[in-house]
């Protein structure tokens, strides 16, 4: 069976990727914390793999062993809200390395233990809030961390994208859709999960993992949205009517 490493696993969307993946694939699965997660015969947890600390991709790699991964989904992420007047120095720091330095260690560390080959693919999961195209004055500013930090983290994902094509590993960056998680009612959006047309953990996971199956080198570096539009409070009015789905995102 293929080989599929979810990072950030513990709940969410990584924990729906983990359970729908387990179906027909060995899972590894990845926690930040060393408590016990719901048994699944094809799911290895791992845990105390926490994506903002420097030796997270070294811990990882260290786990896996000889192990070819085929895909590797990275989702862990942080949200903060911040205002103009109440911006928070810790809480970017947390955002940035969280959500885009991260990222380059564990798939450094992937790749430079062998464990990534020719054919495997890397899916960094982003959000349409790290678009600059898309920010509309309709918005309004603010949460500088969170939106810039996924702007990075798309700047992480292209960057891998070059220097991993001619080892034959495609990299996609996606936004997997507004999601009713705990995340987002944390820090108040789910006043907003209606009006926005947020969708369950398990819809976004099932989007997803189709749009992976048919993700390959010649999307290797592209912003993709495997859901389309319909949650993007923006793309009409910034992209134009009649949008497809999946739906490339302008960064």
């Amino acid at each position: 069976m293929p080989n599929i490493l979810i990072v950030g696993a513990s709940r969410g969307l990584g924990a729906e990727l983990a359970k729908q993946y387990a179906s027909d694939n060995t899972v590894f699965a990845t926690s930040r914390s060393d408590k016990s997660l719901e048994p699944n015969k094809n799911i290895e947890y791992i845990p105390n793999i926490d994506v903002a600390q420097e030796d997270a991709g070294q811990k990882l790699a260290s786990h896996l062993g000889k192990k070819t991964i085929d895909t590797v989904i990275i989702t862990a992420g942080y949200f903060a809200t911040e205002s103009f007047d109440s911006p928070s120095w810790e809480n970017q720091v947390k955002m940035y390395t969280t959500s885009s330095i991260g990222p380059v260690f564990i798939v450094h560390y992937l790749f430079k233990a062998g464990l990534l080959a020719k054919g495997s693919k890397i899916i960094l999961v982003s959000s349409e809030s790290g678009s600059i195209t898309l920010r509309h004055e309709s918005e309004g500013g603010g949460n500088y961390g969170h939106h810039a930090s996924k702007s990075a983290l798309n700047m992480v994902g292209k960057l891998l994208s070059l220097d991993l094509k001619e080892k034959g590993i495609a990299v996609g960056i996606v936004h997997p859709g507004f999601m009713r998680t705990e995340m987002t009612k944390g820090v108040g959006f789910d006043k907003f999960w209606d009006d926005g047309g947020a969708v369950t953990p398990d819809e976004a996971a099932e989007s997803l993992i189709k749009f992976i199956e048919t993700f390959d080198m010649k999307k290797t570096g592209e912003y993709w949205a495997p859901r389309g539009p319909r949650d993007i409070g923006t793309a009409e009015a910034v992209l134009g009517k009649d949008l497809g789905t999946p739906l490339q995102l302008p960064w």
